[in-house]
């Protein structure tokens, strides 16, 4: 099916787009430029916290709803009601009376009441009440101060890493912002992490403090404590007094005689603010480092890429857990004074729905996992349970964690009323790179263009050494290692040989013909020289880039360095993270086209594509044709090996509810993919799941799908949420 492209047009009372005119605002853009956005600390530093918190209260906003938390077991209307206090007494709740709810409920430990002040958390299991509670920005500011000054106290330094493992509650937000206005840095983790992945990150790491809930540490962390001897401090949300674990703190004892004002630290656009855990597809977690300037692209991005306003209702179904929980779903929104929208509960549609009618909400970013459970229960034809919701209030919807198929764009247009905008980045930006604007044109499948300030291309890598097998006059196994920039080709023993092969076989270097000299012992030596040249211990071979300037022509997607958010190393991995650079580009390692408009497309990690006959299959577009068909709710697409193509295409399919998967309907989805495909890319083998695994970001974990297909070790699964069944 060839997708339609998108045009849009704006309904009357919105606001005027923050990026108006794309080309023009390219064209004039510049970070200095940019750096307008924000008020910066009186002696030219820069801190997170204080653009999103306290600058606010000098422009008279400490009043103004900074986070509208909604517990798990009620939610709030747009008028601060919460749904248990409608049913109770059908009297609403004032604006000013809202934190006495939170004082009478809180799950995990209330920080404050009414009047801001530090109330005890309960000993245990506290009951829960109406579970709802606004944070004005004055609040956020004085318990963020708070939490500033009890890591003085606690003699945590400047640069130490202070660690959450908490679900999306209050004390959560107060711990990220309180972290970073204190200099410290703040490393979140997924609530739902077992003991060993979190062992692995808080050692990693370094960390020197956690905050977390009793039956987190009891059941995730006290196992191995005595293991991490830099972790000083623990911090628990929901207990006290005598009833505290050995070895752990009370956060609300803490914090009652902290003061809550000042505690801002002086801290520089460079200083390291963030560390985001992020898996590759085998070995241990990688600690990517972000600064306190990156505030400034979270502030630009969500102005652009998410159109978000001072006057907005924003909500990110992200956990903070990851980068973009973290980047849009605190700073970005809080950055330009919006009201944020926080849902402590998992995903449940009549209660999504209800969320975005009852607070009005009017920008939306969710994950494209979300979208195709959404799309389950209201299709095209019939929108079944969103035509009982008022969603009216939405101007903009958008989607992150993997590449949303045009059926999802669509879906939104045609039931919701407006479609989603997709956008592409990843932890190592620490930002949105490429993406769809409100003022552009859409078409479905695209990521759509590079942010203002971005510079992005199709490359592909050029290899300036090649290493091949050779015999020698002794029948002795060697390497000839050529290399355009070194003078001739060097010869190495058989010693060497044994780590170049094994390096060259990683790096897919292909065999060429080799000339050899008549007597090799004597140049060991130099070519052992040449070999420490060509593969130094970062086990990489120089490398040059090549621009694609043809359009339509598949490479790797990079993008230039300089952009204020850009991750600045992989923790105590200065090696790792020189792989990802080369030639003066940052090599995302993702493949990607560029069409003849700018519109880039994603195709698919370069591990996940499927090379088959002399072909390369990127499994986004196998998985968007299957997405197409009525019957598909979700679709995966791996290789699998065959011994005449390489590889064939295999599908795992997941079906919407009122399907049945049986031999037909197998058959109809192979027909339907090789009449879209055609034979050289369409599914030689369909499978049915009932669910397909993913990670917490809601990417579906296509590498684990094939090393279980093939029997290969799994790797690391530490992000794995919803696995397969």
């Amino acid at each position: 099916m060839a997708w339609e492209t998108i045009h849009k047009s704006d309904r009357p009372g919105w606001p005027a787009a923050n990026l108006d005119d794309y080309a023009s605002v390219r064209q004039g853009f510049s970070w200095e430029g940019a750096r307008s956005l924000l008020d910066g600390l009186p002696d030219g530093g820069l801190n997170i916290a204080y653009e999103a918190v306290d600058r606010h209260l000098e422009a008279g906003l400490a009043d103004k709803v900074a986070i509208r938390w909604l517990g798990r077991d009620s939610q709030r209307d747009s008028q601060g009601n919460s749904q248990r206090d409608r049913q109770r007494d059908r009297e609403p709740v004032s604006h000013s009376d809202s934190h006495n709810d939170s004082q009478r409920d809180s799950r995990q430990g209330s920080l404050v009441n009414s009047q801001g002040d530090v109330q005890k958390a309960k000993k245990a299991n506290p009951t829960p009440a109406t579970c709802c509670r606004d944070l004005s920005y004055g609040e956020l500011a004085r318990l963020t101060s708070r939490f500033a000054h009890m890591l003085e106290r606690l003699d945590v330094a400047p640069g130490e890493r202070v660690f959450s493992l908490l679900g999306r509650v209050p004390d959560l937000y107060v711990a990220a912002l309180g972290t970073l206005k204190a200099g410290r840095v703040f490393s979140p983790l997924f609530s739902a992490f077992g003991p060993e992945p979190v062992r692995a990150r808080m050692t990693l790491g370094d960390a020197r403090v956690l905050v977390t809930t009793a039956a987190y540490y009891e059941r995730k962390v006290a196992p191995w404590r005595q293991e991490l001897s830099g972790l000083r401090h623990v911090l628990l949300t929901d207990r006290g007094g005598e009833d505290l674990p050995e070895g752990t703190l009370s956060l609300a004892d803490a914090l009652a005689t902290c003061p809550d004002h000042g505690g801002l630290a002086a801290t520089r656009a460079e200083d390291m603010a963030l560390l985001h855990f992020t898996s590759g597809t085998t070995g241990k977690p990688k600690g990517a480092i972000h600064i306190h300037g990156a505030v400034l692209f979270h502030a630009l991005t969500g102005r652009y890429a998410l159109d978000l306003h001072p006057e907005d209702v924003y909500w990110c179904t992200a956990d903070p857990g990851w980068v973009t929980g973290t980047s849009y779903g605190i700073i970005a929104p809080l950055a330009i004074g919006a009201t944020l929208i926080v849902d402590e509960a998992d995903l449940d549609p009549a209660r999504w729905f209800g969320i975005l009618q009852d607070q009005r909400v009017t920008v939306w970013y969710t994950a494209p996992t979300a979208i195709r459970m959404l799309m389950k229960v209201a299709n095209r034809t019939d929108k079944g349970i969103v035509g009982h919701y008022d969603l009216s209030r939405l101007r903009f919807l958008a989607s992150v964690g993997e590449p949303l198929n045009p059926e999802g764009v669509i879906w939104g247009q045609e039931v919701l009323g407006l479609p989603f905008h997709d956008n592409w980045w990843q932890t190592e930006t620490g930002g949105i790179m490429i993406a769809n604007y409100r003022s552009m044109d859409i078409r479905p499948g695209s990521m759509g263009k590079p942010l203002p300030g971005v510079e992005a291309a199709i490359v592909r890598r050029v290899r300036s050494f090649a290493a091949v097998p050779a015999e020698g006059p002794a029948g002795d196994t060697f390497w000839a290692l050529l290399s355009p920039g070194l003078a001739g080709a060097g010869e190495v023993s058989a010693a060497t040989a044994a780590v170049c092969a094994t390096t060259a076989e990683e790096l897919g270097l292909s065999p060429v013909p080799v000339v050899t000299s008549e007597a090799h012992s004597p140049s060991h030596v130099t070519a052992q020289a040449r070999v420490e040249q060509a593969f130094p211990a970062t086990s990489q071979p120089i490398a040059t880039i090549e621009v694609i300037e043809t359009p339509d022509t598949l490479g790797e997607l990079a993008l230039r360095p300089g952009w204020p958010a850009m991750f600045r190393g992989y923790l105590n991995e200065p090696e790792r993270y020189a792989q990802c650079f080369a030639d003066g580009w940052y090599l995302t390692g993702d493949l990607a086209q560029r069409d003849a408009d700018g519109y880039y497309w994603f195709v698919g990690r370069a591990d996940d594509v499927i090379k088959s006959a002399g072909h390369l299959i990127g499994p986004f577009e196998v998985e968007s044709v299957l997405m197409e068909h009525e019957a598909v709710a979700e679709a995966a697409a791996i290789g699998v090996p065959e011994p005449t193509a390489g590889e064939v295409v295999k599908a795992l399919v997941a079906l919407k509810p009122s399907f049945t998967a049986d031999e037909a309907l197998r058959k109809a989805l192979l027909a339907h993919a090789r009449k879209r495909l055609g034979p050289a890319v369409a599914p030689r083998e369909i499978d049915f799941r009932a669910n397909l695994p993913k990670t917490r970001s809601g990417k579906i974990m296509r590498r684990l799908l094939r090393a279980r297909e093939l029997g290969l070790p799994e790797g690391d699964l530490s992000t794995l949420e919803s696995d397969e069944r």
